[in-house]
């Protein structure tokens, strides 16, 4: 007969299978000297010692934090509904004890009841220091309501979705100033400055440099700086050839001349970089994975590149679309997930927390989803270098990362058939180049050539300008012919603000003929994600829109929900418009004279500037 042992049993097996370096794991007691005196009235009766089933600290690494789990075998007896009774309910209890134990520590209280894995029901508080009352531990993704690995449970305690957006604004003002910096003193181009901030946060990985690089002579720094490069590179066991290619962007450190020249003080340029890197960068990496940093600095050095808004070459994906792609696509811990166009590896590293957030507390997977189930494709050697260097910095996928054209056959031969590496991909999402004058180089070839990649009945979440959905086009009768599509969705209009082009979703299912397809096309209308243009901080979402409004944009997706004025189902082919504007309902009840007209001026103002494609001067890329 299960109880309250076999509850424990489950938490046990997960404090050993999940356990990071330095745990340690009591059972009812501790021999911690500030653990035994925050207890010592704290019994559930009412008198005498409190015993919690379990007790973890981390005496090195986090002496402040203590988790303490509080078990049930009943499921009926998680929680009361006043919290009140601490001797019956999971919840209650655990919450008693953490309040007294949050005189003297942060703590993670965990209720746990249950006596199977499938029945499981977990609630997760946050009760910090001298706080009188505890609360729910956020996540990126919400309150966690299962177990999950202990690292996790370390690296949530200080999240705050208020002080992540605060400490994101104060990341993005940084950019601006280091932008300033490396133009003005450390001359270098465009393509350099992502270059030396990827590289740097690579070098603070290896413990010898990270330790020792302020008391570096200035000429040795550089030299140092690109060994610690190799060596990080080395360790995170890439195969040799693409260590090589990966490194060779780096090379410039070692002999550019304003780098290392001193000024008065005796302070370099590098100096200085690693310092500031160090200060404001390196720890926000560390807090928050789910951020493509370097792609974030990337983004921002476009945005203070004078006149030319592609001087740096590309157009990154903003991550709230990334995001958005990974829920579309529904992608799951079992998936391998492909980028042909591969950029910083955005598309990538939202694909990853997904991956990880669904797995949970299942190590040996979340091993493997960065070991086998993480594909990228990057033709540009510099970009190429980037998305190593971000998949390096999270321990991830970097193995499986091709320097190359997606349209190279050897490539497509290994994509599709590389068992020894990884599975055929299940899931593509990409940003191809847009605007490309070569011959097989349209937008469309981009999909064609990642859905052909794909496994049968694969999905692929792609970004277009939008004459692909209203233009004819040759490629457009080969993609039906072949596969499926599923959707599209118009998306704002000043998404890759300040790039001026209009885009759009497009949702693809691998290997089943359009004209077989059971379903109409699912049209929706996206066009208003909440976010507001700034001055200094581009596109934002100001007013905390997002959220609401991604859970809506994916619940009527999945749904295929036909709503007036947003959405849509049509059966259309090779010759019809992709588009919902082509066919949607429109709500009048929601529109004004002036509206009306106004989308009459933009509308014809837009065939007559955009005949052919929207625009010539972006790169998509994640």
């Amino acid at each position: 007969m299960p109880n309250e042992r076999t509850t424990e049993d489950i938490v046990r097996e997960h404090l050993k299978r999940t356990a990071t370096e330095g745990q340690q794991v009591d059972e009812q007691t501790s021999g911690l000297p500030r653990i035994k005196q925050a207890l010592a009235a704290a019994s559930k009766a009412g008198a005498g010692a409190g015993k919690p089933e379990f007790i973890i600290t981390f005496p090195t690494e986090a002496p402040d934090l203590v988790i303490v789990v509080e078990c049930k075998a009943d499921v009926r007896k998680h929680e009361s509904s006043d919290r009140s009774k601490p001797a019956e309910y999971a919840v209650d209890g655990v919450l008693h004890y953490s309040r007294h134990l949050a005189s003297y520590y942060d703590v993670i209280a965990l209720a746990v009841s249950g006596t199977t894995n499938d029945q499981l029901q977990v609630s997760t508080f946050r009760q910090l220091k001298g706080s009188p009352q505890p609360e729910l531990l956020q996540s990126p993704h919400g309150t966690p309501t299962s177990l999950i690995p202990v690292r996790d449970y370390i690296d949530l305690l200080t999240f705050d979705p208020a002080v992540k957006a605060r400490t994101e604004a104060e990341l993005i003002a940084f950019s601006r100033d280091l932008h300033n910096y490396m133009r003005d003193y450390a001359k270098l181009s465009e393509s350099e400055k992502p270059l030396v901030v990827s590289g740097i946060l690579l070098a603070l990985r290896d413990d010898a440099f990270s330790r020792t690089w302020s008391r570096l002579k200035a000429r040795h720094l550089a030299t140092e700086l690109y060994a610690a490069i190799e060596r990080v590179a080395i360790d995170a066991d890439i195969p040799e050839k693409k260590r090589v290619t990966m490194l060779a962007p780096y090379q410039f450190v070692k002999t550019h001349p304003e780098l290392t020249r001193q000024n008065s003080q005796g302070e370099t340029p590098l100096n200085r970089l690693i310092g500031d890197i160090d200060r404001h960068v390196r720890p926000f990496l560390q807090a928050y994975h789910d951020v493509d940093v370097i792609g974030q600095f990337y983004g921002e050095f476009l945005r203070y590149t004078g006149g030319d808004k592609k001087g740096l070459g590309i157009v990154l994906t903003p991550r709230h679309l990334t995001e958005l792609f990974v829920r579309i696509a529904n992608v799951s811990p079992l998936d391998t997930v492909v980028d042909t166009c591969a950029g910083t590896g955005g598309f990538l590293i939202s694909a990853m927390m997904e991956m990880d957030r669904r797995a949970g507390a299942d190590m040996e997977r979340r091993i493997e989803i960065r070991r086998r189930q993480l594909v990228g494709v990057e033709q540009q050697p510099h970009m190429f270098a980037l998305a190593a260097s971000n998949m390096i910095l999270r321990g991830d996928g970097k193995a499986n990362l091709y320097q190359a054209s997606c349209f190279d056959a050897d490539v497509v031969a290994l994509l599709k058939n590389s068992e020894g590496n990884h599975r055929r991909p299940t899931i593509g999402l990409i940003n191809p180049p847009f605007s490309q004058k070569g011959e097989g180089l349209h937008e469309l070839n981009f999909v064609l050539q990642l859905l052909d990649i794909l496994a049968p009945g694969g999905t692929a979440v792609v970004v277009l300008p939008m004459s692909c959905a209203i233009e004819p086009h040759p490629v457009k009768k080969t993609l039906l012919e072949r596969h499926t599509l599923v959707a599209q969705m118009s998306l704002p209009n000043d998404l890759f603000h300040p790039v001026g082009v209009i885009t759009c979703a497009m949702v693809f299912k691998a290997h089943e003929p359009h004209q077989y397809s059971p379903q109409p096309t699912w049209f929706g209308y996206w066009k208003d994600d909440g976010f507001v243009k700034t001055k200094d901080r581009g596109r934002i979402d100001l007013n905390g829109k997002w959220s609401a409004t991604a859970d809506s944009w994916v619940a009527a997706y999945h749904a295929k929900l036909v709503q007036p004025g947003l959405s849509i189902a049509r059966k259309v082919d090779h010759k019809d418009e992709w588009c919902a504007e082509a066919y949607m309902e429109t709500d009048y009840s929601t529109i004004s004279r002036s509206d009306f007209e106004a989308s009459l001026r933009n509308y014809a103002i837009f065939r007559l500037v955009h005949g052919g494609p929207e625009s010539a001067d972006h790169e998509g890329q994640d």
